[in-house]
């Protein structure tokens, strides 16, 4: 199963946009608080190349990009691809 993270704040649209996505499609997530916890949005910058807004949408390790991007991948078909991929094969940086 694919490991799915999600840095949001419970005030935006967009991160509740894409957690619904995967919701409807039976993704399971870890969501992320950037709000309740301020070093955790420092890590999301610092993994998302530095990316400041939120969401910041990681499946297996490979930054995905925001609640747009994951829309794209998923009406073009690639979503599925992704999380049926071994972890390193999606492009994680092996630890």
């Amino acid at each position: 199963m694919a490991t799915v993270e999600i840095y949001a704040s419970p005030y935006c649209g967009y991160c509740h946009r894409a957690k619904r996505l995967l919701q409807d499609r039976n993704i399971p997530f870890e969501e992320i608080d950037v709000v309740m916890d301020p070093k955790r949005r420092q890590e999301m910058v610092q993994r998302a190349g530095g990316a400041q807004t939120v969401p910041q949408i990681f499946i297996n390790g490979r930054h995905i990009g925001g609640s747009d991007q994951l829309a794209e991948l998923d009406r073009a078909g690639q979503l599925q691809a992704l999380l049926d991929a071994p972890e390193n094969a999606a492009g994680a940086d092996p630890a």
